[in-house]
This record gives C-alpha cells, structure tokens and sequence, in this order.
C-alpha cells in the first residue's frame, strides 16, 4: 500500500517524474498483431495527444517475459505513470515491484494481473469478462433451441480473459443440459491460429459439430474459413457467436456468417486519461471501473459497420 500510496501523493503534488514540458506515460502493450489491439494502441495515442501528455508506447510481442522487461524499461525511463495490458495473468510481479518501488503508478487496462488494487496497481480498467461469456452462452442457447454440440475456441492460455470468458459461457449452458462442449482448443485469440484449431477438430469431430463459440472475433473469422473448407456453411449448418465487436466481424454478420458478437471495446483512452488525471489529484478511484458493452446480431450490424474499427 505505501508504494500506491506514494506514488500518488508524489503525482498530486507534482514529484520528481514530472519532467519539463508534458507528463509523461507510459503504455506496455502485449502485442500488435490484431485490429483489437490495434485499436486500442491507436485511443490511447489519440487521448494523449488531444490532451497533451507525452507517450511512449512498448509492445511485448506476445511475450510475457519481454513484457516484464518492457516495463522495467519505462521505470528506469522516469516515467510519470505506467498503463499496463498484461498478457498474462501471472508472471508480471517484478513488472508491478518494479513501478511500485519506484513509486511509479500502474493502472491494468482490459486484462487483469495477479496483485491486490490499490497495492499492486491502483486499478482495473475494462469489460466484464464472465458476463460476455454469459451473453454468449444465452444468444447461443436461445438460437440452437437450447441443443447444440458446441466448439469452444478459447484465448491465450492463462489470461484473465479467456478464463473469464469461458467460466462466463460456461455459467450460461448450466441451465441448458443439451448444449455440450464437445472440443476446446486454445486459438490465442489469432486468425490463423483459429482457423488451425478449427481444421483439427472438423477433422476429428465433422458433421457432428452444431455450433462455435470463440473468444474473440479473430478466431471466429478463422473458423469460418475452416469450415467452409471442409464443405459445412457457416451460418446454416453451424451457428457461431464470438466477442470483440471488430468490423470484420460485423461484415461477417451482414453476410449471414457470423450469428452475432458480444462488444468488448478496445477505444480505452478517453477513460484511461479521465482515471490518469484523478489519480494525479489524488483522488480516490475504485478498484475496478467496468465499461459497458454493446451486442451486436443480424438486427443492428449493419448500422454500426462504418463506426466499428
């Protein structure tokens, strides 16, 4: 609690990481390999720059371990504040220790990490995880009759998200005893790596699959295109719901594809800025500030295509 506590005390009355000019924060991104995160790299630069704050961006490349080193880059950098998109759950305590001893702030942004608010880190900015899950599981149910053989495309090991997401849909199907998974394959939240999964399982499980639930848009799309290269139509022989809300996806949807997708809005700058510039007054903020999604199915898809990123 002493490094949050003086970290902000240091933040509110202008301390030593305030460097001439701008503040200056800092953003570990885990990677820049898809729309989604794309997306939110490009809020954040865009809240900064509207806002005059100095940036400095870093991509761990999917790797935890470069995380952790990227992070311990921008402490020995000076920076002002630390936004943090862990790709783990675990494996980023020295990242959290190094901030912390350095009286450095680290707000999580859209997944968590293993730490205590308000300790760890100051907080939590994002979706809740387990009840997209949810909304998946029910738009599925109710679309299949309450019946389907189902193929779980789940997110990168270890997160807090696919967790979340999977637990969450999981929940759902518990009042539903003939909706069954009958295959769960990570994707890692990858096109290519989705479509993989999808073709090893068509192969092993073929006509007898009904339904796909993946945990984010990419590896839905992926699917699509092992499906219909096995022969199976998406959309009539198999019914799929994702989450992400990209515009791929909802092109997909228009095209009577992709069933519907869960939003999980990837636009965090605006918020992050409004928490960054509390904590530098040194206000109190709550442990977890969840934002909230939109759903989007055959209904309204087409009228946000043009919006979507």
């Amino acid at each position: 609690m002493c490094g949050i506590l003086a970290a902000v005390i240091a933040l509110s009355t202008g301390g030593c990481r305030r460097e001439e000019g701008a503040f200056v924060v800092g953003f570990s991104q885990m990677e820049h390999n898809n729309p989604w995160r794309l997306a939110q790299t490009a809020s954040i630069k865009a809240e900064a720059a509207k806002r005059q704050y100095d940036l400095v961006v870093t991509d761990a490349q999917s790797q935890t371990s470069k995380q952790v080193s990227d992070v311990e880059d921008l402490v020995a950098r000076g920076v002002g504040l630390i936004l943090l998109a862990p790709r783990e759950y675990e494996g980023l305590a020295p990242a959290l220790e190094a901030a912390q001893a350095a009286s450095i702030p680290v707000i999580l942004v859209d997944r968590e990490a293993e730490g205590t608010p308000g300790e760890d880190y100051v907080t939590f900015l994002g979706s809740n995880f387990i009840e997209q899950g949810v909304r998946a599981g029910e738009w599925l149910a109710g679309q299949t009759g309450g019946q389907a053989r189902i193929v779980e495309l789940t997110g990168t090991p270890g997160s807090s998200v696919a967790v979340d997401r999977a637990k969450g849909f999981r929940q759902a199907l518990t009042r539903y005893p003939r909706m069954q998974i009958i295959a769960s394959q990570t994707g890692d939240f990858s096109r290519a790596a989705g479509q993989k999964a999808m073709l090893n399982i068509v192969q092993a499980k073929g006509r007898e699959i009904t339904a796909v639930y993946a945990h984010n848009d990419e590896m839905a799309l992926g699917a699509i295109e092992a499906l219909k290269a096995a022969g199976m139509k998406p959309g009539v022989d198999v019914t799929i719901i994702s989450i992400d809300g990209e515009r791929a996806a909802l092109e997909s949807i228009t095209r009577g594809e992709l069933g519907a997708t869960v939003e999980s809005n990837p636009r965090f700058g605006p918020l992050a800025f409004d928490v960054i510039e509390k904590v530098r007054r040194g206000e109190k903020v709550p442990p977890k500030i969840l934002i909230t999604d939109r759903f989007f199915d055959r209904s309204n898809a087409a009228q946000f295509v043009a919006d979507a990123y």
